[in-house]
């Protein structure tokens, strides 16, 4: 039987007549030096029960394919994979003479296209079947539907001719334009940031703007410094002259890294050309450059050679470039001889640019219409509702602050070094109890800024004062009750009691951290009637208060509120109490207060979380950073970078606002807030993009590489993995929860071995996971017993009940973190303060959060210095 099917013709039988006919004809087709293909794609039949089954157990697709005739042949397109190649040049097998024949005989070659194609009566036919429509199955009907489909086209047609919509710009896809501000408001805006110091960048101004080429900069110094120069599309500087300095530890005090110099600022052009994504540099790279050029690797010095190329931290010299010194290039290409009246012109020409002065006044009611039809306004696409926004009414820029020249010796002439304007704070937005969240980012702001709690602190604020230091602060916002309630009148004692109470809390009451860290009661209300922008207007988009990406909560007005004495006040909910709500409605959306699982996400706080990041630092200035951001080094010279600045969404050209700086009252927070009114109050990252990049603002809110400030995100989507940063993570959840592959790094490399370089850490929320689960309480030492003592035996309850419901039910819950409700009796404390502990008790693998926790908290017992070597003063 075998060889009726062979290929070869010496394999027939002698009888061939014999043979049956469908045999005959499979043994002919099979013998390809026989029969030529057939290029017809119609089918082709012997008898007619070999085409009734054929047409029985043919495809029922909706696709049929058909050969086209390619004028060229392919093998002259494609190269021949089945070719053959003698075998390399010096292989053993080339002194034999012998080839290597990659594959089989290449087939002919083809000179067709195959192409597929629909076949319009199957797929009506089944759409009929589907929707369960005999009708459509006779010609007759489909005929009409489709000369019905016809007409409807033609008079939708007909229609548009009629009345004349062709003038009318329709969004067809994506995300409709959000610009309510002309060009000449633009161009204020640059303007007026520009004059305040707050562009201190060389980077391109976009054309579109329409900024004098020469016009001045006084966040750039008359000329380069060496290693460092400009940018070839940079405007003339008129600021202080810059020095590099070489930021590191003198020998032998190298165990430690030095503080960068007081009044020291960032060069972020110089951050962007080593750690920017779209240039596609890696984050280890550049992690490498954060740590050499600021000192912090402890002089271990593996590389060798200058880093001058890798200093991003410099000094401005007070003397704003009137006099050089040596070590400067008096014939640089950028270098400019003006005497200071000439300098002081051109401040005088700056400042009357920036508050619109010789600016082409436009119609302050400028529709959409005809801003569209104005050629200055061709390089924009605004938004459709409404009119344009009035001209902007900005106040005169920010005096630009010179560096103080003074005499550390005379205490008369020291200046204050913290600059009013820009204050140095860090804001922080936290709903519900206080846990062990907001903790572990207070402990981070102890252990690496320069606070001065190595000294006595009567001696601290006088010793900056002379140093030049400016001591910042942390300023937590709380909002005790749901997202949507107003605080009553008595909210924030309620608050402070609950802190006191709190033992995650209670320790940064202690006078020890008065003037560094600060609770704050938040009220929207109060928070926006703030706002000048805002203020008037507000209380109209009140049902779109709760807005993000588009997506928005409406309060239920007509629900009864749960809690006593709440009412509903312009569709938010009121408590006098101001405290959480109680009963059938906690997990309702408007009543839930914190997030206890990935189930009970409180979002309505994140929501307006994502507004109050804008507001408080419109409204007071500094820098804001979600709860869940754990800092990593000191900032000194991110405080001395003027400009505003978020960071990358990973891979994405768009805003992460989990660390945001904004300068207090500037032109551009003027322009982001009435933006965001006219577009429904929607903060959220990825909109407020979109507001900047429309309006090609995207220079004035920097957005920096996330390896400064979320270095795994990028690994945590499959990016960058060849050459990941350390430690390596996945997936956020790695921060909590090592792989046990890698779980003897964290104990043996500690807090050095933690993303070194990095200013801060994001851990993505996980607000339900805790830092530490089997020393689930705060460790601070005698000073803090008595929340110790109640926290441990909460810890030691909550985890004797999940441990009795998860052996019930089969399933584990992780541990929530102790609140300050059910005080335990006071022998039940000492037992389980004065509890013996053996080491053995511990866990074994300890994750990166534990090994953080613990390192911050072993400092502020007194165990150990700081990042820097500085011992904790009592």
């Amino acid at each position: 039987m075998t060889s009726l099917f062979s290929s070869s013709s010496s394999n027939y039988p002698a009888n061939h007549a014999s043979v049956p006919q469908h045999h005959r004809r499979a043994s002919l087709i099979n013998s390809t030096s026989r029969e030529k293909a057939r290029l017809s794609p119609l089918p082709s039949y012997v008898d007619l029960v070999e085409q009734k089954q054929a047409l029985v157990a043919r495809n029922n697709g909706w696709t049929t394919t058909v050969f086209v005739p390619s004028p060229f042949p392919l093998s002259t397109l494609l190269a021949n994979p089945f070719r053959r190649r003698s075998s390399p040049r010096g292989s053993p097998r080339s002194s034999r003479g012998s080839v290597q024949l990659s594959a089989s005989p290449p087939p002919p070659p083809r000179r067709r296209y195959r192409v597929t194609l629909p076949i319009p009566p199957r797929i009506w036919n089944f759409s009929a079947n589907l929707l369960r429509i005999p009708f459509l199955r006779r010609r007759r009907t489909s005929t009409l539907v489709l000369l019905a489909l016809l007409g409807i086209v033609w008079l939708v047609f007909a229609l548009s001719r009629r009345l004349d919509i062709s003038n009318v710009e329709t969004q067809w896809y994506g995300d409709p334009p959000t610009l309510v501000y002309s060009r000449d408001d633009l161009r204020k805006i640059w303007l007026w940031e520009i004059a305040s110091g707050h562009y201190p960048s060389g980077r391109k101004i976009p054309d579109q703007i329409g900024v004098p080429p020469r016009y001045p900069n006084p966040g750039l110094p008359s000329t380069p410094a060496p290693y460092h120069p400009f940018s070839p599309d940079a405007h003339p500087g008129i600021g202080n002259l810059r020095e590099y300095p070489d930021v590191s530890a003198r020998i032998p005090d190298v165990a430690y890294p030095p503080r960068p110099p007081p009044g020291s600022v960032a060069d972020l052009d110089v951050v962007m050309q080593h750690c920017d994504f779209n240039t596609h540099k890696y984050v280890r790279d550049c992690l490498e450059v954060l740590r050499l050029g600021a000192g912090i690797d402890n002089n271990k010095r593996v590389r060798r050679g200058r880093l001058d190329e890798w200093r991003y931290i410099y000094m401005e010299h007070p003397d704003n470039g009137t006099t050089l010194p040596a070590n400067q290039n008096a014939n640089g290409d950028r270098m400019r001889s003006e005497t200071m009246k000439g300098k002081a012109a051109l401040l005088k020409r700056q400042e009357e640019e920036s508050l619109g002065t010789g600016a082409v006044d436009l119609d302050a009611s400028l529709s959409y219409q005809d801003a569209v039809g104005s050629s200055s306004e061709s390089d924009f696409t605004f938004a459709r509702h409404g009119q344009l926004e009035p001209h902007l009414a900005l106040p005169p820029p920010i005096t630009v602050r010179r560096p103080p020249a003074f005499d550390p010796n005379d205490a008369s002439a020291i200046p204050d070094p913290c600059d009013p304007d820009h204050p140095r704070i860090y804001h922080m937005f936290w709903a519900g109890p206080f846990t062990d969240k907001p903790y572990l980012a207070l402990l981070s702001f102890l252990f690496t800024q320069n606070l001065g709690l190595d000294m006595p602190a009567e001696e601290a604020t006088e010793h900056f004062r002379k140093q030049g230091v400016c001591r910042p602060e942390f300023w937590l916002w709380i909002n005790p009750s749901a997202a949507a309630a107003v605080p009553g009148a008595t909210a924030e004692q309620d608050m402070y009691e609950s802190l006191r109470a709190n033992p995650w809390s209670s320790p940064f009451l202690h006078p020890r951290f008065k003037d560094v860290i600060k609770f704050k009661l938040w009220n929207t209300t109060e928070q926006l009637d703030g706002i000048p922008e805002l203020k008037d207007e507000w209380r109209n988009s009140v049902d779109t208060l709760f807005n993000s990406g588009g997506v928005k909560y409406s309060h239920p007005k007509a629900a009864a509120p749960a809690a006593r004495n709440t009412t509903v006040v312009n569709g938010t909910a009121t408590s006098e109490e101001g405290e959480r709500k109680t009963g059938s409605g906690d997990d309702d959306l408007f009543n839930r207060v914190g997030s206890d699982s990935v189930s009970s996400y409180d979002r309505l706080s994140v929501v307006l979380s994502d507004m109050a990041r804008f507001v408080l630092c419109h409204r007071f200035g500094g820098t804001y950073l979600d709860a869940d951001t754990i800092l990593l080094r000191d900032w000194e010279e991110l405080w001395g970078w003027k400009g505003a600045f978020a960071y990358r969404w990973s891979r994405l050209e768009k805003y992460n606002t989990a660390v945001l700086r904004m300068n207090k009252g500037s032109a551009l927070g003027t322009f982001l807030f009435r933006t965001a009114l006219r577009n429904g109050l929607d903060f959220h990252p990825m909109t407020v993009s979109r507001y900047t990049k429309e309006a090609h603002l995207e220079g004035l809110l920097l957005r920096l590489p996330d390896a400064l400030f979320d270095p795994a995100w990028l690994n945590t989507e499959n990016y960058q993995r060849d050459r990941p940063p350390f430690p390596y993570f996945t997936e956020f959840r790695d921060f909590f929860d090592n792989p046990a592959q890698s779980s003897g790094a964290p104990q043996a490399l500690g807090f050095d071995g933690f993303f070194k370089g990095a200013y801060s850490y994001h851990f993505h929320n996980f607000w339900w996971i805790p830092f530490d689960p089997s020393r689930n309480w705060p460790d601070l030492g005698p000073k803090f017993m008595d929340g110790e003592r109640n926290a441990r035996l909460k810890a030691e309850n909550v985890a004797k009940a999940s441990q009795g419901k998860s052996s019930s039910s089969g399933g584990a819950k992780a541990t929530p973190p102790p609140t300050a409700a059910g005080t335990p009796s006071m022998a039940e404390s000492d037992a389980a303060a004065y509890k013996e502990e053996l080491v053995t008790d511990d866990v074994r693998d300890l994750p990166w959060a534990t090994v953080l926790k613990r390192t911050f908290e072993s400092y502020i017992r007194g165990e150990r210095p700081n990042m820097y070597g500085e011992w904790i003063l009592w």
